[in-house]
């Protein structure tokens, strides 16, 4: 990879960056209020069981297909992943918050990757309509047409998402800076072994039903301090 597009890249997957994610905690608010979650334990079992069953099989795979696209600055494969991701999500706030997420990415992206053609193109679909505009096939179309190769965007997606649980779960249990380095330390290697072996020949799937059914729980909590 080039510095250039190492640099364009990063922009993306950092925490300044206004996706609006800070917002989101995607069912882990319900599970600690729900009492699965308590101590970083007990997240770091909750966020690796999710990668393994759920994003491994579905986002993780929507990414890689997404950076092709955007390598090959081709639209209509891009839409055709963005479609069958949103028909995998059931949860509707999940939806709606990957939704928002990828719009806000492909904004950015389409205004200021000057030439990415392919950017602007599936900006334009998303707006349309034709095009559910996911956070994976933003992340994914947008690093793959700065460079990167579907196993790096893989793996900066899967650490933006680890990143924002330990970030939600430092909001919502007594887990302090230092705990949530470790616990994300000790998630690298899960990360590096799923970017690596996912394969874009797979069938979308996904198998995490306890972190779903707490996302799809936390529209009914009595006090949220997140969106999702």
């Amino acid at each position: 990879m080039k510095t250039r597009g190492l640099l364009e890249g990063l922009r993306f997957t950092d925490t300044f960056f206004p996706s609006g994610g800070y917002a989101f905690s995607s069912g882990l608010e319900a599970a600690v209020q729900g009492g699965a979650v308590k101590d970083s334990d007990q997240l770091a079992r909750y966020v690796e069981d999710l990668l393994r069953g759920g994003i491994s099989r579905r986002e993780a795979i929507a990414v890689k297909l997404a950076n092709r696209a955007g390598a090959a600055g081709t639209l209509d494969p891009a839409i055709d992943v963005d479609r069958e991701l949103d028909s995998t999500k059931l949860g509707r706030d999940s939806r709606l918050a990957s939704r928002q997420m990828g719009r806000q990415v492909m904004k950015v992206a389409a205004d200021q990757l000057r030439g990415k053609t392919v950017l602007t193109e599936y900006r334009d679909a998303v707006e349309a309509g034709k095009a559910p505009g996911h956070l994976a096939v933003s992340f994914g179309l947008t690093l793959g047409a700065c460079g990167w190769n579907g196993e790096e965007t893989a793996a900066a997606f899967l650490y933006q998402t680890a990143v924002g649980f330990v970030s939600a779960a430092m909001r919502l249990t007594p887990l302090g800076q230092r705990e949530g380095q470790r616990v994300l330390g000790e998630w690298l290697p899960l990360i590096d072994r799923i970017s690596r072996e996912v394969g874009t020949e797979t069938p979308m799937s996904s198998w995490s039903p306890i972190q779903d059914i707490y996302a799809m729980r936390h529209g009914r909590l009595e006090w949220r301090l997140f969106r999702s």
